[in-house]
């Protein structure tokens, strides 16, 4: 890369750093410059506003996140042992950021009700490829005849979406011991209710 966008690139790991720390809002210009020890004029010629930067935060998030999460379990087979890997990796990407903070569900609190914002649009965007992820998977398995044919995908997805809030409301939040344990066994539990009989 060129020096110019290895700028770039080290603004950005910066910024995703501080935005899962202190969330999108919390992610100013002038915080940004001091922690690159650049000036404000410097970190704008790289992004040309506040909010894109923060949608090219989001981006960012994104990119990683399915780098970690979605690409490697597509090396699993189609159906359960995919939809399984997924969740276990998406798990344990829910418990490191117990610590570090996740900008899904913290700009998912900053921007639920900012309809006409760019970065709403990005989180949006980006919650919802993943949602439609988890779905085709739920939908394979069954075709696979992994799950149940009557299982309902919408009802799957939103039972085991919820579960994983669950987890970083207990976890971040409540700092419950047991909310890692608690958020496994009630996975589990739910995809065993699906599972076809043998499977």
């Amino acid at each position: 890369m060129r020096k110019g966008e290895q700028t770039r690139v080290a603004i950005l790991d910066a910024a995703l750093d501080l935005a899962s720390r202190d969330g999108l809002e919390g992610l100013t210009i002038g915080l940004l410059a001091e922690r690159m020890q650049m000036s404000k004029s410097g970190v704008f010629a790289h992004f040309g506003s506040r909010e894109d930067l923060q949608v090219e935060v989001v981006k960012e998030y994104h990119r990683r996140f399915e780098d970690e999460v979605f690409y490697p379990s597509l090396r699993e087979a189609r159906g359960l042992p995919r939809l399984r890997s997924m969740l276990a990796r998406w798990m344990e990407k829910r418990i490191e950021e117990v610590t570090t903070g996740c900008i899904y569900i913290s700009g998912a609190v900053e921007y639920d009700d900012r309809a006409d914002s760019a970065v709403r649009e990005q989180l949006v965007h980006s919650v919802t490829t993943w949602r439609a992820a988890l779905t085709r998977a739920i939908k394979q398995a069954q075709d696979e005849g992994h799950l149940r044919a009557d299982t309902d995908p919408a009802l799957m997805l939103f039972e085991l979406y919820s579960f994983t809030l669950g987890l970083h409301h207990d976890a971040r939040f409540l700092h419950l011991p047991d909310a890692v344990q608690l958020t496994r066994d009630a996975l589990e539990k739910t995809i065993v209710s699906y599972q076809s009989n043998g499977r």
